[in-house]
């Protein structure tokens, strides 16, 4: 019990360390900004202007260094989600923001390890960009669940993770209706006018994202069923999925303009989340 609270406080003098806090919320700006690209080139589908499509966040990564000052971007992306990914683990492990123990609590726990781990791969992607290794922005999902079918058991596998997968959905929904998030803003530095409209934001986010979350998992679950990879879509198949439903056009402009939100969400956060070490 001493080690956990010894660790506990180490963890929580790292965390009050300006330096890391920059690059924590240094991170939260990359994050926007990457939901935020996302969203716009979906909108420019939706509106048929020149350079819409549908993407993912290694896409938007791809054409946010699309300028002079690419190789910057790369190497500021790779800081920022490096150090996001690091907050995501320490979440999990160490509930600076107090989620509990209880089932809800657990389950933001996995979404913030799920989270680490995506943006993780993310520095991944960069950093190959950057070594020139000619990455591309294929989701690497494919090719787990590929793996995953090898296997005696990999229908029932993939069919789980399909559900885990539906899971962070409906937790992303839940999310959205309670605003848990709210709580971890700065709200005595903000005005209600700017604290009200960065929780609206974040609402209205984390539906589009949910909603993406549960097309995703659907896809997973059907590859598990027919035992076929290539029925496994990311991001990208996500919104070519909506645009060919009944009026998706509407559909995929409502979740392409949350995406924008969760990224503006994103860039508020970076400057008034609470971050572990910091005073309630």
């Amino acid at each position: 019990m001493a080690t956990v609270e010894a660790g506990n406080n180490a963890v929580k003098r790292a965390a009050a360390n300006p330096a890391l806090e920059l690059l924590e919320r240094l991170g939260y700006m990359v994050r926007g900004a990457l939901y935020a690209v996302m969203g716009l080139l979906a909108l420019k589908i939706v509106f048929s202007v020149a350079g819409g499509q549908t993407t993912d966040l290694t896409g938007s990564l791809v054409a946010l260094i699309q300028n002079p000052y690419g190789k910057l971007v790369l190497i500021v992306t790779a800081i920022g989600l490096t150090a996001y990914s690091l907050w995501g683990f320490t979440r999990a492990i160490y509930d600076p923001l107090h989620r509990g123990s209880d089932a809800s609590g657990y389950m933001a726990r996995v979404g913030f390890v799920t989270s680490a781990l995506s943006y993780g791969a993310i520095v991944i992607f960069a950093i190959q960009l950057l070594g020139g290794s000619g990455a591309t922005t294929n989701d690497g999902t494919q090719k787990t669940i590929a793996s995953v079918l090898t296997h005696p058991a990999g229908g029932a596998l993939t069919i789980l993770i399909g559900l885990v997968v539906i899971g962070i959905a409906l937790g992303q929904f839940l999310e959205a209706y309670r605003a848990t998030f709210a709580r971890d803003l700065k709200g005595a530095e903000m005005s209600a006018t700017t604290r009200d409209t960065a929780v609206k934001l974040g609402r209205f986010g984390m539906f589009a994202r949910g909603v993406i979350f549960l097309v995703i998992g659907w896809f997973v679950v059907q590859a598990g069923i027919h035992h076929d990879p290539a029925q496994v879509q990311g991001f990208s198949g996500a919104f070519v999925f909506l645009l060919a439903q009944p009026f998706g056009r509407i559909v995929l402009g409502i979740v392409a303009l949350g995406l924008v939100a969760l990224g503006l969400h994103s860039f508020a956060c970076a400057r008034w989340i609470r971050l572990m070490g910091r005073a309630a």
